[in-house]
C-alpha cells in the first residue's frame, strides 16, 4: 500500500527508479503515456528496431519530442531526458539504469534480452509473457542467480490474476480456480488471419484502417493467448490445469462461482485448484450480459460454517451452496498499469507474478492436416494454435513448444487437432531458442 508514498520520496530526493525500455509498440506506448504522470520514475532510454517509430508513439501519447533527443543514456541522466536507440544491448549493459520492461512481443528476442539484462545486474519486467510460457521457470531461476527480480507485467492478465491468487491465500481461503475471461466458441481454434475479423465483428477494411494485426489478433481469438497467459499463471502460483486443454465454460460474472465447482459438486473442473478461462458467450454464439470477457476473476472455498455464514451476513454473491466465492476485476488496462510492476520490483524486492516451478506448457496443435514438406507459422497463424497441457503431459509426449513452431518444417504426416512433439518436425538444434528451451526441460526432466 505504500508504492506511492515512495515514489514520491524518490521523486523529492531526486533518486528516480531509471527504466530502460525494449519495444515502443502499443503496449509500451500505452506505458509511455503514464510516465510523466508518475513521481520517483525516470524513463532513461527505449530501445526499438525502429527508432522513428518509436518517437512517433511518444508523440502520440504527449511526450514533449524536446525530452526525447539525449545522445546517450549519461546525457540522458543529466538532462532528464530520454534516448532513443535501436541497440538494446546498450540498455542492459548500462550500470545507470535500475529496471528493464521488455515489450517487444517476440518470445525468442525476449528471452535473450531478459538473460542478458540478468547477467548486467538488472531487473526485468517482462510483458512479452510468450517468453514467459516458453521458458519462464529458467527465467525465474536464473534471475535468481544472479541476485535480480524477475516479474510478470501488472496490467497483462496474468500478473493481475497472481495478484487475485495472493490475496485469497493470505487472507486463508483455498483458491478453487483463478483465471480471465475469453470470447470462445469452439470453432475458433481453426482461425485463420483471412477469418479473424469476422469472428471480430470487424471488416477488413475497419481493421485496415486501425493498423490491426490480423496475426496478432488471432493469436488471442484462436486460443493461443488464453493457454499462454493460463500457462504463466499456473506455473506462477502452482495451480493445475486441465488434463485436456481448457475449457471455456461461459458464464455472466455472477455464475463464475457455479461453473467453477468441480464437476462432482455440479461445475466444470476436474478438481480443485486449477487455472480455467471463462467465455462471455453461450456454445450457440449468444452474447452473456455481464461478462468478464476484459477481466480477471478468482473462485474461493468457505471451508468452515462460520465462514460461510459471513458470506451470508454481508451480501457476498456466491453457488447455490453459500460455499464458493468469486471475486474478480472485470477491466485490465494493460500498459496503463504497468508502473505497478516497476514499483514493486525497484522498490519491494518483489514480483508482480513469477514462475515457482513448471506446471503447464503451451504445445503447439494444428489447425488443419498438415503434408511433409509444409511449414509451421506460429501462433495465431494459419497452421498451428496453442494448447494449454500439464508439464508432465508435455514432457511425456515431447511436446513440441508453441514458441519454437516458427518457421519449422513438419516431416511427418498430422492431423487436424494432433499436438506436435519434436520428431513431427525437423528443428534447428543449433539455435539459441532450442537451446535455451531444453536446458528448462533438463531442469524438470521426469525422473524414470
Amino acid at each position: 500500500m505504500s508504492l506511492y508514498q515512495q515514489l514520491q520520496e524518490r521523486e523529492l530526493n531526486q533518486k528516480p527508479i531509471r527504466i530502460g525500455l525494449i519495444g515502443a509498440g502499443k503496449f509500451g506506448a500505452m506505458y509511455l503515456a503514464q510516465i510523466p504522470r508518475t513521481p520517483g520514475v525516470h524513463l532513461v532510454a527505449i530501445a526499438d528496431l525502429s527508432p522513428e517509430a518509436a518517437r512517433t508513439n511518444l508523440r502520440r501519447v504527449g511526450w514533449d519530442i524536446a525530452r526525447t533527443q539525449a545522445n546517450s543514456i549519461e546525457a540522458a541522466i543529466q538532462e532528464g531526458t530520454c534516448f532513443i536507440t535501436d541497440d538494446w544491448t546498450k540498455l542492459v549493459n548500462s550500470d545507470q539504469i535500475d529496471v528493464i520492461v521488455e515489450c517487444t512481443g517476440n518470445p525468442i528476442a525476449a528471452v535473450e534480452h531478459c538473460l542478458k539484462a540478468f547477467a548486467y545486474g538488472k531487473h526485468v519486467v517482462n510483458v512479452t509473457v510468450e517468453a514467459d510460457a516458453f521458458c519462464g521457470p529458467l527465467l525465474a531461476k536464473k534471475a535468481k542467480e544472479a541476485n535480480v527480480i524477475y516479474s510478470l507485467a501488472f496490467g497483462d492478465q496474468p500478473a493481475l490474476i497472481c495478484d487475485l491468487v495472493d490475496w485469497a491465500r493470505t487472507c486463508g481461503f483455498p483458491v478453487v480456480a483463478a483465471g480471465r475471461g475469453h470470447k470462445w466458441l469452439p470453432h475458433y481454434a481453426d482461425s485463420t488471419p483471412e477469418t479473424v475479423w469476422n469472428h471480430y465483428g470487424l471488416t477488413a477494411e475497419q481493421a485496415a484502417r486501425g493498423g490491426l494485426n490480423p496475426k496478432m489478433f488471432n493469436s488471442f481469438l484462436d486460443g493461443s493467448k488464453p493457454s499462454i497467459e493460463s500457462t504463466a499463471v499456473a506455473n506462477a502460483t502452482g495451480l493445475l490445469v486441465p488434463s485436456n486443454g481448457l475449457l471455456y465454460p461461459p458464464a455472466s460474472v455472477e455464475d463464475i462461482p457455479v461453473v467453477t465447482r468441480p464437476i462432482s459438486e455440479g461445475g466444470h473442473l476436474e478438481q480443485k485448484g486449477m487455472v480455467e478461462v471463462i467465455s462471455s458467450l453461450e456454445k450457440d454464439g449468444r452474447e452473456i450480459p455481464y461478462d468478464i470477457r476484459m477481466g480477471v476473476w478468482v473462485t474461493v472455498e468457505a471451508e468452515t460454517d462460520y465462514i460461510k455464514n459471513c458470506f451470508e451476513e454481508y451480501k457476498a454473491h456466491t453457488d447455490p451452496s453459500g460455499r464458493y466465492f468469486t471475486l474478480y476485476k472485470r477491466w485490465h488496462l494493460i500498459g496503463l498499469e504497468v508502473g505497478v510492476s516497476v514499483a514493486s520490483v525497484a522498490l519491494r524486492g518483489e514480483p508482480t507474478g513469477v514462475a515457482t516451478g513448471w506446471q503447464a506448457d503451451v504445445v503447439a496443435t494444428v489447425k488443419r492436416d498438415l503434408q511433409p514438406g509444409e511449414m509451421l507459422d506460429g501462433e495465431g497463424g494459419y497452421t498451428v494454435w496453442g494448447k494449454l497441457l500439464p508439464a508432465a503431459t508435455s514432457q511425456k509426449m515431447g511436446g513440441l513448444p508453441l514458441g519454437l513452431a516458427h518457421q519449422v518444417k513438419v516431416v511427418r504426416p498430422v492431423k487436424k487437432g494432433q499436438s506436435l512433439c519434436w520428431d513431427d518436425v525437423a528443428m534447428d538444434t543449433s539455435t539459441y531458442a532450442y537451446k535455451v528451451r531444453r536446458e528448462m526441460e533438463s531442469m524438470f526432466a521426469l525422473k524414470a
